[in-house]
């Protein structure tokens, strides 16, 4: 089998999307996969697939200028296309580069599927755009509907791409590499420098933007500190809101971007996972947090829903809501007994979340479509 793929993002960025492609990549080669990307960025040396990959023309992404859109001129990839033969090919994003690659699909009449990552409609009303999310979804109903399938990666997920008109959904979950997240990574000298003896770390993990609720983040803290509670919050990640935070936040370690080794140690050192978002499609940092014996507090919406078993592996919060969020944490703060073994569950669920496993249900479906052939018909 021979799958195209047609991508923004690729390593060095680290966002979940590229670390999916990533993980992705790996099992393609383990399962002699031919595959190439179209991309608008390209790996360093380090990324052993690299030569696999075809630069598109891009241009930076205003909000975030470390991203680049694929503005793929007219038909210029069809001959790169052709000489490779992809029996199938998969749209990452709902990006000019990703219509183009439906296009070419629909002209050579194989199959092409989609990938939901990321809720971009779920930002609208932190920008003053509420009032535009119906034009957002008529979109992405619009782009994924012409493929024949669309695989989300959570159960609410799915269940959104349903109710707002996406035709053809099946599920495609993520993993966790156990040799790059684990509990052996544990540092007690960096444990030493986030906080004094037995005083709880919550740590959080992600950009510090508006779409991650961190606003929410900050009164529960101040909650927790009114009430005395000893704790240490721990902030992994940059971004526009990290002025605001530290402002509001002034007895927190902003830890900034942290890669590989140090972003394991930092994980491994903490007590608590806290995770306030109700944008995430799955929510990659929960995996990373049990898979470093991390029990989660999360708010109860979208991929947390599929992964956060409250009393197992940690608890559910009402979503926006400060005050609950503070009660949930506060459970886990006053209680290491019942925080140690909240540790233990979530060890557990990391467990049975395994990259190649995960990825061999990906390509049965690929399998599928490629001996049924294409479902949608050709404009």
């Amino acid at each position: 089998m021979r799958i195209a793929y047609f991508s923004e993002t690729m390593p060095p960025q680290t966002d979940g999307v590229t670390r999916t492609l990533a993980r992705l990549a790996d099992t393609l080669q383990s399962e002699g996969v031919e595959f190439r990307f179209f991309s608008a960025m390209v790996p360093d040396g380090t990324v052993r697939w690299r030569d696999r990959v075809h630069r598109v023309p891009s241009l930076p992404f205003l909000p975030y200028d470390y991203y680049r859109i694929g503005i793929p001129l007219f038909n210029t990839l069809d001959g790169p296309l052709d000489a490779f033969e992809p029996d199938l090919v998969h749209a990452v994003n709902p990006t000019p580069l990703g219509l183009y690659g439906i296009a070419y699909a629909r002209r050579r009449g194989i199959p092409v599927v989609s990938s939901y990552h990321t809720n971009f409609v779920s930002y609208f009303p932190y920008y003053g755009l509420r009032g535009f999310e119906w034009v957002g979804w008529r979109y992405l109903a619009w782009f994924y509907n012409q493929c024949d399938m669309t695989f989300a990666p959570s159960r609410a997920a799915m269940s959104d791409l349903a109710v707002n008109g996406v035709e053809r959904v099946a599920l495609w979950t993520r993993g966790i590499d156990p040799v790059a997240f684990s509990p052996a990574y544990r540092s007690e000298s960096l444990r030493a420098k986030l906080a004094p003896p037995r005083v709880p770390v919550l740590l959080f993990v992600g950009r510090l933007v508006r779409e991650k609720n961190l606003a929410v983040l900050a009164d529960a803290c101040a909650m927790l500190e009114g009430r005395g509670e000893a704790f240490r919050l721990v902030l992994v990640g940059d971004g526009p809101m990290r002025a605001e935070l530290a402002e509001r936040l002034p007895g927190a370690y902003f830890a900034g971007f942290r890669h590989g080794a140090e972003l394991a140690a930092l994980y491994a050192s903490a007590d608590v996972f806290v995770f306030p978002s109700v944008t995430e499609t799955f929510g990659n940092v929960m995996l990373e947090a049990f898979a470093s014996r991390l029990p989660v507090v999360a708010a109860a919406h979208g991929g947390a829903l599929d992964l956060v078993d409250p009393g197992i592996n940690g608890l559910l919060a009402e979503p926006g809501s400060a005050f609950a969020l503070a009660c949930r944490v506060r459970e886990l703060l006053v209680d290491p007994v019942r925080r140690a073994r909240m540790a233990a569950g979530a060890l557990a669920t990391a467990v049975r979340h395994r990259w190649p496993e995960v990825n061999r249900q990906l390509l049965l479906g690929y399998d599928a479509l490629v001996s049924r052939g294409p479902l949608t018909s050709a404009a």
